[in-house]
């Protein structure tokens, strides 16, 4: 790894996101970040962590159903329940492509995120602003086959990108290349259950760059996967998507909220 290539004076959201989970692998800028969005939204954290939680039972739902391949774009940095582990937990053959942007992320991926030897996982440096990039890279080829079902998984990715004719793009890119079976797992920022106050603060924050999430409705995410069949019970809380106890206390949030879905292409 090319260590010039890497700002740690810059956050950078798969670290921070650790930060969160409680790992180990960020620098200050992360830590700083991290702090002055859960200051000004105290339950980003706990959302986090039910989030990586929404990951585990949605790749578990689309493996049950069959398929064997997935494709993790924004996979951040390894923490317990990665998509390999929990396919390959129901399907020792399943197939795995990792794609980040971090160089870290990558190190520690091709390190730690060794799967079972039935199954096969692969590992790309690239950006999801660039959906075509990542369609023509030859690892992409050699472990999952197109022509079949795979698993798409962008979770808390897109509200990374600001900018919704771009958003728009990706996921018609991405998802126009699936086969038919194929299912897409989104998870993603959203201000729909907090007040006016409250999204006013957002706004100041997003505006003064305190934060590089771009909080938006469930409509809107509804809209981008239009054309798709939308897994009961829709877009909800993460926290309520096939939740294991349903009786268990769930995070409530007047703030920033993350909401979650499960699609399939027919």
């Amino acid at each position: 790894m090319d260590s010039t290539r890497i700002d740690t004076s810059v956050p950078h959201p798969a670290r921070r996101y650790s930060y969160w989970l409680g790992g180990k692998d960020h620098f200050a800028a992360d830590r700083e970040s991290g702090d002055a969005i859960a200051k000004a939204f105290p339950a980003v954290v706990e959302l986090a962590r039910a989030n990586r939680a929404f990951l585990r039972r949605a790749v578990r739902h689309v493996a049950e159903a069959g398929v064997r391949q997935f494709l993790d774009i924004g996979t951040g940095l390894p923490a317990p329940g990665n998509a390999h582990e929990v396919a390959q937990g129901v399907a020792p053959e399943a197939r795995v492509v990792y794609v980040d942007n971090d160089p870290i992320v990558m190190m520690h991926a091709q390190a730690l995120l060794v799967g079972d030897s039935r199954g096969r996982t692969s590992y790309i440096e690239a950006d999801v602003r660039e959906p075509e990039v990542i369609l023509g890279r030859r690892e992409l080829a050699e472990t999952i086959d197109l022509n079949e079902p795979v698993g798409l998984l962008l979770v808390a990715l897109l509200h990374f990108v600001h900018d919704d004719a771009q958003v728009e793009h990706i996921v018609r890119t991405l998802v126009g290349a699936l086969a038919p079976g194929s299912y897409v797992v989104l998870s993603h920022g959203t201000m729909d259950f907090s007040d006016a106050d409250g999204i006013a603060a957002y706004e100041r924050m997003f505006a003064a760059r305190g934060t590089d999430v771009r909080a938006r409705p469930r409509a809107r995410l509804g809209e981008y996967l239009r054309g798709l069949e939308l897994v009961e019970p829709g877009i909800v809380p993460v926290a309520d998507w096939h939740p294991d106890d349903p009786d268990a206390p769930r995070p409530v949030s007047k703030d920033l909220g993350i909401v979650g879905v499960v699609a399939t292409k027919r």
